[in-house]
């Protein structure tokens, strides 16, 4: 198992030393002091100049940042999330000052104050203003920085919108005050929470006690995930976690899969198309990014259009395609087989036929497509 992990570790470090990364020193006016960024940029940034990228915030980069920037680069590599511009804050033995709160309200005070406002008024705004960046930002945290993170909730709007606490060693109330705000937040909160069953007893405990709180709320804006690993202690908990929370969060961004063409697709008693503009849309509105439809997600809603005989469905589908990728004969495909299911032949043929000098996509070949044109043609004797 350990040669396992190690292989993993290696491979996810393999991959995030071929996206760039950055080292900078930042003059904070508000910690009177300079704090060292380490940034990792999307291995494709500089080749696309009119693209925005999430941010991913990590706290306590000294050791959480490899495993971040190595699991955002593998996971964006394949589509199963957004391209992101990974900041890490190096803070080291003043992560305790930096966390720091006051004894009687359990809020941000002294190093802790001033730190909250560092990241809030200087870095977000540094960041946004020297990279692209849409409007999305995760922030993740362990044990005292994952307390730390979950004070930006209370800001109105949240600074963040997305919260990633590993084993969070939670100021006294918090449990209470959480559960409490949530409702109250009218922005989209994506949530992730992760003990181990051989975390240190008090924070999985206290995990459990927040767990509670937290899973029962009704709310349409609240996202909320919840891991207890077997066997995880208070570090590798942390190794485990944060694959789940970029595949939990990041869901509706991945590529449709044959989980989803089962178990909705083939369910949906609505139109499928609209089911596919609806994904992209979503997709726009919680990352801010205006991604083209997947080849993938075309082919899939396409298939589940045909099995479930919806072809007003495949023809916006087929139009859609078309549209997007004009020099493929994706669109025309299903265009074709629209015309064939739906009473006009000829219109088939000809656009069976019509596609023979473009580019082949998947299983859709020039052969496919010119057989299919030859079977109308003989049996219709055109």
């Amino acid at each position: 198992m350990k040669k396992i992990l190690l292989l993993t570790v290696c491979f996810l470090f393999s991959i995030s030393a071929s996206a760039q990364i950055i080292y900078e020193e930042f003059n904070s006016s508000k910690l009177g002091e300079s704090r060292r960024l380490k940034i990792q940029l999307p291995r494709n940034y500089d080749a696309n100049p009119e693209k925005v990228y999430p941010i991913v915030l990590v706290l306590d980069a000294d050791y959480l940042f490899e495993p971040v920037a190595g699991n955002v680069d593998y996971f964006s590599y394949w589509e199963d999330m957004p391209e992101s511009i990974v900041v890490g804050i190096m803070q080291g033995d003043k992560r305790y000052e930096d966390c720091e709160y006051d004894d009687t309200n359990f809020l941000p005070a002294d190093k802790g104050a001033d730190f909250f406002e560092f990241i809030g008024l200087e870095l977000i705004p540094y960041i946004d203003n020297s990279y692209r960046t849409a409007k999305f930002i995760i922030a993740i945290g362990h044990d005292f920085t994952a307390n730390f993170i979950n004070y930006y909730l209370f800001k109105d709007p949240p600074l963040f919108n997305g919260y990633i606490n590993f084993s969070p060693d939670l100021a006294p109330m918090m449990t209470e005050r959480l559960p409490q705000r949530v409702p109250e937040i009218e922005s989209k909160i994506f949530y992730y929470l992760a003990t181990g069953t051989d975390d240190i007893k008090d924070l999985m405990e206290i995990s459990e006690e927040l767990n509670k709180g937290l899973a029962g709320l009704e709310s349409d804006t609240f996202n909320y995930s919840y891991d207890n690993f077997p066997g995880a202690t208070h570090y590798s908990l942390v190794g485990r976690g944060i694959p789940n929370a970029m595949e939990k969060i990041f869901s509706v961004y991945r590529p449709i899969s044959k989980q989803e063409y089962n178990d909705v697709l083939l369910k949906l008693d609505t139109p499928i198309s609209q089911y596919l503009i609806d994904k992209y849309a979503t997709i726009e509105n919680l990352f801010g990014l205006t991604n083209p439809i997947r080849v993938n997600d075309y082919i899939a809603t396409a298939t589940a259009s045909e099995k479930k005989k919806q072809w007003e469905s495949l023809r916006e589908i087929a139009t859609m395609a078309k549209r997007d990728y004009p020099d493929t004969v994706l669109g025309d495909y299903y265009l074709g087989r629209y015309y064939e299911e739906t009473g006009d032949p000829k219109k088939a043929m000809r656009t069976f036929q019509g596609a023979f000098d473009k580019e082949e996509v998947d299983f859709i070949t020039i052969d496919l497509m010119l057989d299919r044109a030859d079977k109308i043609k003989t049996d219709f004797g055109y």
